[in-house]
């Protein structure tokens, strides 16, 4: 049953199996981990990876969602700017990584490989599902 069918909120963020696994072996080296999606500069639009606490999460970044992993490790909270986010919102972000070196300042820099940010357009449905349950920002997070 997909989440149109069932009136759930559907996901705003999903990462596949490869995505789960690095974030996992991240977390085993380094403790909670948070992602921004970048919107530009040095490192494109990318999705970067850092400790909890090493990056400073703006009043309007949005919270996308959290992408789990195995106890007991804590969830990932993955982030946007407030103005990507109002580009993106009627698409699902899904976490994946693929081989190449990516940006200096992601944790996953050293491994070889890099986060990639694809999209999934949501339908009618759920993007009416999602505009009666706005994310949160980091000022309502009280950041």
């Amino acid at each position: 049953m997909t989440s149109e069918d069932s009136g759930a909120v559907p996901d705003r963020v999903v990462a596949t199996d490869a995505g789960v696994e690095l974030l996992t072996k991240l977390s085993e080296l380094h403790g909670g981990l948070m992602i921004h999606q970048s919107g530009g500069c040095c490192d494109g639009s990318a999705p970067m990876c850092y400790p909890v606490g090493e990056y400073r999460i703006g009043q309007r970044d949005v919270l996308v969602g959290e992408i789990a992993l195995p106890e007991p490790l804590p969830d990932v909270r993955v982030w946007i700017n407030g103005d990507q986010f109002e580009l993106w919102k009627h698409t699902q972000l899904i976490l994946d990584v693929v081989q190449g070196r990516g940006a200096g300042f992601s944790l996953e820099a050293p491994e070889g490989v890099r986060f990639l940010s694809r999209a999934r357009a949501f339908t009618d449905e759920e993007n009416g599902v999602l505009a009666a349950n706005p994310p949160l920002t980091g000022a309502a997070a009280g950041v």
